[in-house]
């Protein structure tokens, strides 16, 4: 299917590694142009090089931290005028609420909701004006079923989500669309990194954390970050322009409810 988007510019946040690499991936091979961001300058080089070499298109790299002021100056003075904007950040770490303090909650609050919506209200009344714009935030499955030691997590893109709802509609003649990505368990560094705080905290072998982890996956495995690439590509689609507002959830079927 040609998703008719070459030739345009996204912005991918967090796109070195895991699945903000994924969504950058699968951009380029749809002809997409990239502003490509991670904090890690050796990760970001190398991921944009192999993206080019794959694809041919046009890769700036940022290297800065998103959830700071400068760092989003950064990346917009690099694309100033997006077609495409994927906002993603590592989520906060696991533990319990007690031991969380004011600072934890700032720090989540700043990295997981109050970035990504600084970079809509800088880029989407321009997209408006082009009449073309696409906007996916990657959060969690936690923000449709609650994980309780993920609770800053929980906290923070749960926040985003509200804004969402009612700013996608606001937009939604415009041209421009804003949609969530709620990823499951996929094979990433946040992932192993999960696992190894269960495998901690239990006095489980690693091995067996995961073996259990992939049971109580329906689909019996973790995600691949291209699959989620994939979804990510299709919502940036001119074909998508029918769907806003929505949070998607991606996560072998994990989830339990009906709705």
């Amino acid at each position: 299917m040609d998703l008719k988007i070459r030739g345009k510019t996204a912005i991918v946040c967090a796109g070195s590694k895991g699945l903000g690499r994924g969504c950058a991936e699968a951009l380029a091979a749809n002809g997409v142009d990239l502003v490509l961001n991670a904090r890690g300058s050796e990760a970001l080089e190398a991921t944009a090089e192999a993206i080019r070499n794959a694809t041919g298109v046009n890769v700036t790299t940022v290297a800065a931290d998103i959830t700071t002021e400068a760092g989003r100056r950064a990346v917009l003075e690099a694309a100033p005028t997006p077609d495409i904007l994927v906002n993603n950040a590592g989520g906060p770490p696991p533990g319990d609420f007690r031991d969380w303090d004011e600072s934890d909650w700032l720090a989540a609050l700043q990295a997981n909701m109050l970035t990504p919506i600084a970079l809509i209200k800088a880029t989407v009344d321009g997209m408006a004006e082009r009449g073309f714009g696409r906007v996916v935030n990657i959060t969690s499955s936690a923000v449709k079923a609650p994980i309780a030691t993920l609770g800053l997590s929980n906290g923070a893109r749960s926040g985003l989500t509200g804004f969402v709802a009612g700013t996608s509609r606001a937009l939604a003649g415009t041209g421009v669309t804003i949609n969530n990505l709620l990823p499951g368990r996929f094979a990433t560094d946040r992932l192993w990194s999960n696992l190894d705080d269960v495998a901690n905290r239990t006095g489980q072998s690693r091995d067996v954390v995961e073996t259990n982890a992939k049971k109580a996956i329906p689909a019996g495995r973790f995600g691949d970050p291209a699959e989620f690439g994939a979804y990510c590509a299709f919502l940036c689609s001119a074909h998508a322009g029918y769907v806003t507002g929505q949070n998607v959830l991606i996560d072998g079927g994990a989830y339990p409810g009906t709705f």
